[in-house]
């Protein structure tokens, strides 16, 4: 079902999504953007340049990594097979069948168009994530990207709502890898 190269991206992925999502949080911490801040308990660095030594460190094992899955996944044409096409019919209708719990798992060779979606949605997330982070980091060498973002403040709010996106994907994800124990499995052994 999950070829090893899809397994090692996911896994290294995982690893560092979590550090970048904790090492985030302190760092948004130091300068909120709403009214609230992140529990420490929950952060990663415990002040602002321990986060950022984090974040940084974690940016480029999930970048590079990125780039691996991104670029096997067009080329073996995996993408292609798992991922297209997403049919808004399709996505109603299981999304109806999810809300009733008659969506089937039988097949998880086959993605559903709920899953088509949000693979798609998250790596989407991912790409503009990384736009925006390069645009909060250096704004004046990417002053071009961070002008397409709105300016360095609207690109900080983009970042944040990314990476809301991509909290919110994993929370769906891991509760329904844990809700189908054999995805959790596939994704270790790939059968």
């Amino acid at each position: 079902i999950h070829p090893r190269w899809v397994r090692i991206c996911h896994w290294i992925n995982a690893l560092a999504i979590l550090v970048m999502i904790g090492s985030g949080w302190q760092i948004y911490n130091a300068s909120p953007l709403f009214g609230f801040v992140f529990p420490r308990e929950i952060a990663l660095g415990n002040w602002l340049a321990g986060a950022l030594l984090w974040h940084f460190a974690a940016m480029w094992v999930l970048v590079i990594n990125g780039v691996i899955y991104v670029t096997l996944g067009i080329v073996t044409g995996r993408f292609r097979r798992k991922l297209y096409p997403i049919r808004p019919s399709e996505v109603v209708a299981d999304l109806k069948a999810a809300a009733t719990f008659k969506l089937s798992h039988d097949d998880l060779s086959h993605y559903n168009a709920v899953q088509k979606l949000l693979y798609t949605g998250v790596i989407l997330a991912g790409v503009v994530i990384v736009l925006s982070g390069l645009s909060i980091w250096k704004p004046v060498q990417f002053q071009e990207l961070t002008a397409l973002f709105g300016g360095y403040d609207a690109a900080r709010y983009v970042h944040f709502l990314a990476m809301a996106a991509i909290v919110g994907f994993l929370i769906v994800h891991i509760a329904l890898a844990l809700i189908v124990p054999k995805s959790l499995r596939a994704m270790i052994t790939g059968r």
